[in-house]
């Protein structure tokens, strides 16, 4: 069994605990995680939530790098 955890880097994540917008708050949230069990990290930058607008890749790429 693995456990992974969830980090969004979108203001319109529709889980709004998971959301981290800068860097250093989604880099204390993975460490957290990992402290904790997780095997696997995902983080996000463009939200599934349904009626969103897709994010532009360079946009979701410049969300997700840095962390």
């Amino acid at each position: 069994m693995k456990i992974m955890g969830i980090i969004n880097i979108t203001p319109n994540s529709f889980f709004a605990g998971s959301r981290r917008m800068n860097v250093e708050d989604a880099v204390e949230q993975a460490r957290k995680m990992k402290a904790d069990g997780a095997d696997i990290l995902d983080i996000g930058g463009e939200s599934t939530r349904p009626g969103i607008d897709p994010v532009a890749p360079e946009e979701e790429v410049e969300r997700i790098v840095p962390v």
